[in-house]
């Protein structure tokens, strides 16, 4: 039995033998040398690095109908399968010693431990409550329209578009640079960033990956044999920022849009490339 078995142990190995010697001349005949890659210089196209940058909502959105209807669900079986809270039991027990005195089984001694009833609680409460004055959900720059404000659609993601000289048009675009060797994508989204307002902008890459890709020629006038078009990677952050620094920007210059308004400045092409990444739950 060790015998056969001997044999087809020995073929294997021939077979893989002659199997790595056809691999290693196949590798042989290629060249893999980096110097024989092309080299992104003779590329006709530009790397640019874009930022998307986004104002996350700021209040939650409204309910809807059915979720109006499942949150009262949800608080009613709360409501009645929850335990008591701390200051519900001390309810029950002041209700008890009520009770007591009513009895005439009354502790004065007890009382003086307790000189602030639950229900003097809940009047401060009541009246703290009654003063309280939610903030409006429709601000002055929605009123007004006003696009170049942080301050508009606080329950919605916003996104910065600028507008860039290209060739001998104006466009919206996203911010965006031109990749400089010796730096990463993200790196030239960064700067991007850091080059967008004379303020200090704060923000959150998520990643180092980009999350969308578009590759668009230069006008005739501008484009060379050695300079035809650029590839543009978009990379995502999420602003920290507070506060309104729309003055230091030019005015005209800049708008935070949500998704369904960047068909009024974006080009059809770019903007179907954009679209992709953008998520408004």
């Amino acid at each position: 039995m060790a015998a056969p078995v001997r044999r087809t142990l020995l073929q294997a190995a021939k077979g893989w033998r002659r199997f790595e010697g056809h691999w290693a001349g196949s590798l042989g005949s290629r060249s893999l040398a980096p110097a024989a890659a092309p080299l992104s210089s003779g590329s006709p196209w530009r790397l640019v690095g874009a930022l998307c940058l986004q104002r996350p909502p700021l209040v939650s959105k409204p309910l809807t109908p059915l979720q109006e209807e499942m949150a009262a669900l949800l608080q009613q079986i709360e409501v009645e399968r929850s335990m008591y809270s701390d200051h519900e039991l001390r309810a029950l027990d002041e209700a008890q010693r009520l009770a007591k005195r009513k009895a005439d089984l009354y502790d004065e001694e007890e009382d003086e431990q307790n000189v602030l009833l639950v229900q003097d609680l809940e009047d401060v409460w009541e009246q703290k409550f009654l003063q309280f004055k939610p903030g409006a959900r429709i601000t002055e720059a929605d009123e007004k329209n006003d696009r170049t404000s942080l301050h508009r659609k606080l329950d919605r993601n916003l996104v910065l578009l600028v507008k860039e000289k290209l060739g001998d048009k104006d466009v919206w675009i996203l911010p965006q640079a031109e990749w400089q060797p010796g730096e990463t994508l993200r790196g030239t989204a960064e700067r991007t960033l850091a080059t967008l307002s004379e303020k200090k902008v704060e923000a959150k890459f998520l990643g180092n990956a980009p999350c969308g890709h578009y590759k668009f020629k230069f006008p005739q006038a501008m484009r060379t044999e050695s300079s035809l078009g650029a590839r543009v990677f978009f990379f995502k952050a999420l602003l920290l920022t507070r506060g309104d620094f729309s003055q230091a920007w030019k005015k005209g210059q800049h708008v935070w849009v949500c998704k369904e308004e960047l068909g009024d400045y974006l080009k059809p092409k770019y903007l179907a490339q954009v679209r992709r990444f953008l998520l408004d739950l």
